[in-house]
């Protein structure tokens, strides 16, 4: 198992932790664009992160990571779903540095983290929750270190990391002392474990099983290593989710469409899979409307049509 993410706990530190390595993920991903080496980087590392937020919440549905910047990054999304399943994507303008920073590739951007719940029976939408982020931070970990400061009572942080080849991330998190469970974190075990956790070089981030990892750091703590998890990459796309699309564009627009450029051409920006649809196709999906409901862009991911 290439791919996959690990829990433990330093039960004497008050402190649990997950740990994370995607290689075959991580190469279907580059494999959709030529991302310049600082994006790609900001990028794997963001690719580990939600994998592990994803992990630490309690939820049915997508957990979505979103930078929109000035210039000349403009966008960059990660999504992981309940099911262990991610996918990225980022856009750019112009060339970028080799030594470009993370606020020179985003500008004056803002980080929106979304959790999207699958509806329940009955319903069209699930429950939609939004926490704007701060880009103050130099590295996006010190971002999302930020954000849990403001979004948690518990101490919280990220150690992540990426190349060409893998991306791997650990996470931290106090858990409430046995004295005071619901007021304070246990801050001297807090402060140990991040202390040995900062002299983690990103070398063994990238290199290092968990197991090993974590002997390195904390052999000396009463470590407990739960089981493994796969993660996979996988697209949301489907062509139902096209069919939607097209529907939203309204009969007149689709038809026209079709006239002036003989088809619709759907591409996934995801995955790159293309998706085209005739005179044919068009007439069944508005004869079957009843069928279809409109898409929900935010989940969807972006796509072009033409």
């Amino acid at each position: 198992m290439s791919d996959k993410i690990q829990r433990f706990s330093l039960e004497n530190l008050h402190v649990r932790g997950e740990w994370v390595s995607l290689k075959a993920t991580w190469k279907e991903i580059q494999k959709t664009a030529d991302y310049p080496e600082p994006l790609r980087h900001v990028l794997g590392e963001a690719l580990a992160a939600i994998s592990l937020l994803a992990e630490s919440l309690k939820f049915d549905g997508s957990l979505i990571l979103q930078i929109r910047g000035t210039q000349p990054v403009t966008m960059l999304v990660v999504q992981a779903s309940s099911e262990g399943t991610v996918r990225a994507i980022a856009h750019w303008n112009g060339e970028l540095a080799n030594n470009a920073t993370f606020n020179e590739l985003f500008g004056a951007g803002t980080m929106v983290i979304s959790v999207e719940n699958n509806p329940k029976p009955g319903q069209n939408k699930g429950e939609r929750y939004q926490s704007l982020v701060s880009l103050d931070g130099e590295t996006l970990a010190d971002c999302l270190k930020e954000y849990f400061a403001q979004s948690e009572q518990l101490s919280t942080r990220l150690w992540l990391a990426a190349d060409d080849e893998c991306v791997a991330g650990l996470m931290l998190q106090s858990l409430p002392s046995d004295n005071e469970p619901d007021i304070k974190d246990d801050q001297e075990g807090w402060s140990h474990a991040s202390i040995l956790a900062d002299t983690l070089k990103n070398e063994e981030l990238l290199t290092l099983d968990a197991q090993e990892l974590l002997h390195r750091l904390y052999h000396e703590e009463d470590l407990r290593l739960y089981d493994e998890k796969p993660i996979k990459f996988k697209c949301t796309c489907s062509q139902e989710k096209i069919n939607n699309a097209v529907y939203s564009l309204g009969e007149i627009e689709a038809i026209e469409l079709v006239k002036e450029q003989g088809a619709i051409n759907v591409d996934c920006e995801f995955c790159n899979k293309k998706y085209t649809l005739d005179n044919i196709d068009v007439t069944r999906i508005f004869a079957e409307k009843e069928s279809f409901s409109l898409p929900n862009t935010n989940s969807d991911g972006p796509k072009t049509i033409h």
